[in-house]
C-alpha cells in the first residue's frame, strides 16, 4: 500500500510516495504440519482420538495407563512408550518392527486396536480437507502415504530434551546433580548394572533384552521373536531410553510395574514378579542386593533425567 504526502524542501513543495512494506506470510514448515496432524482426530476411524490421545504432552508424550484406549474403546496390547527423544533411535516399537521414524509414525493409524484407519482412507480424508492445500504448500504434492509419515516424523524429531539436572552436571553448569543424585549416578553405572543397557545421551543401547517378563503362560508376549522368528529373541523387548522416565509411569512393555521404586525393586530381585521366566538376560540372573539407601539414591538419579518442562514448580 502506498501513501502520498508533501514536504517543503528548499522552498519547493515536493510530493513523496511512501510504501508500507508488505507482510511476508511465513511458509508452513514440515514440522508444523506434522504437529497439526499429531493433534488432529482426522486420522482415526471414528475421528475420536489423535496421536496425542495416547502420547500425552504433559507426560513426556507417554500415557498414564498400562494400555491406552483406541477407537471403540479397544485396548492397545502394549504400553505406550514416550514419543520424545526418538530422533536417533535405530528401531521403533517395543519389538523393533519399524526401522524408521516415518514407518513408525504410520503404524498406529492402521493398527486395529488404536486408530484403525487404512492408510488409503487416511490419505483420501486428507485430500478432502484443509490438509490438501497445506501439503501442497509444504511438499509441493497432495497428501500421500510417504509425505504423511514424513510430516509426523518431522514433528516427532523436534521432541528432544536436554535441560535436565544431569545434562547441566555434565556441562559443569549450575543446577546440576545433588549429592544424593551423584551417588545414585555411580550406583546406576556400577552396582546396579543399569549402564550395561542404558547408556548413550538418551540412556539406551538400542538393543533388545529379555528382563524376565516372559514365561509362555500368563506372561506370553514373545516380543522381538514375533518379528524375527529367531528363538534367541523370545521374550526380548527394546531397551527404552530413560530421559523423563520419572513422568512416564507405568513401566515395561506391559505396564506391569507402577512406580520407579517398584522398577528398582524388581531389578534388585528380578525373580520376584514372574515365576519360571524363560530366557532372562544373564545380567539379571543374580540379585543386586542394593541397600535401602542405595535404592533411594538410584531413584533420585533417575529423577535427574527429567527435563525442566516436566518438573512441577
Amino acid at each position: 500500500m502506498k501513501y502520498l504526502y508533501t514536504v517543503l524542501i528548499c522552498g519547493l513543495v515536493v510530493t513523496l510516495v511512501s510504501f508500507t512494506p508488505k507482510k511476508e506470510n511465513k511458509k508452513l514448515t514440515k514440522e508444523q504440519l506434522g504437529e497439526m496432524l499429531f493433534f488432529d482426530n482426522i486420522l482415526s476411524e471414528d475421528r475420536s482420538i489423535s496421536c496425542a490421545s495416547c502420547h500425552k504432552p504433559e507426560f513426556a508424550f507417554a500415557d498414564t495407563v498400562a494400555f491406552s484406549t483406541g477407537v471403540h474403546g479397544r485396548k492397545a496390547v502394549r504400553n505406550t512408550p514416550s514419543a520424545m527423544n526418538v530422533a536417533s533411535r535405530e528401531a521403533l516399537f517395543w519389538d523393533g518392527r519399524a526401522a524408521t521414524l516415518e514407518e513408525q509414525a504410520l503404524g498406529p493409524i492402521e493398527n486395529p486396536n488404536e486408530m484403525n484407519l487404512p492408510l488409503p482412507v487416511a490419505v483420501e480424508r486428507l485430500n478432502n480437507s484443509k490438509y490438501k492445500q497445506l501439503f501442497l504448500e509444504v511438499f509441493g504434492k497432495v497428501p500421500n502415504k510417504d509425505n504423511l509419515g514424513a510430516a509426523i516424523s518431522a514433528y516427532e524429531q523436534t521432541l528432544e530434551t536436554s535441560d535436565t539436572p544431569n545434562d547441566r552436571w555434565l556441562r559443569d553448569e549450575p543446577g546440576g546433580l545433588t549429592a544424593q543424585q551423584e551417588r545414585g549416578r555411580e550406583i546406576f553405572r556400577v552396582k546396579a548394572k543399569c549402564f550395561e543397557c542404558h547408556f548413550s545421551p538418551d540412556f539406551t543401547v538400542d538393543d533388545f533384552r529379555n528382563i524376565g517378563l516372559f514365561n509362555g503362560q500368563e506372561y506370553n508376549d514373545s516380543g522381538r521373536y514375533a518379528v524375527t522368528h529367531n528363538p534367541e529373541d523370545i521374550g526380548k523387548f527394546k531397551v527404552p531410553g530413560l530421559r523423563n522416565v520419572a513422568v512416564t509411569a507405568p513401566y515395561m512393555h506391559d505396564g506391569s510395574i507402577k512406580t520407579l521404586r517398584e522398577v528398582i525393586d524388581y531389578y534388585d530381585q528380578p525373580h520376584t514378579l514372574v515365576a519360571n521366566a524363560i530366557g532372562r538376560d544373564s545380567v539379571l540372573r543374580e540379585p543386586l542386593n542394593l541397600t535401602e539407601q542405595e535404592k533411594q539414591d538410584l531413584e533420585a538419579f533417575l529423577h535427574s533425567l527429567t527435563d525442566d518442562r516436566f518438573v512441577k514448580k
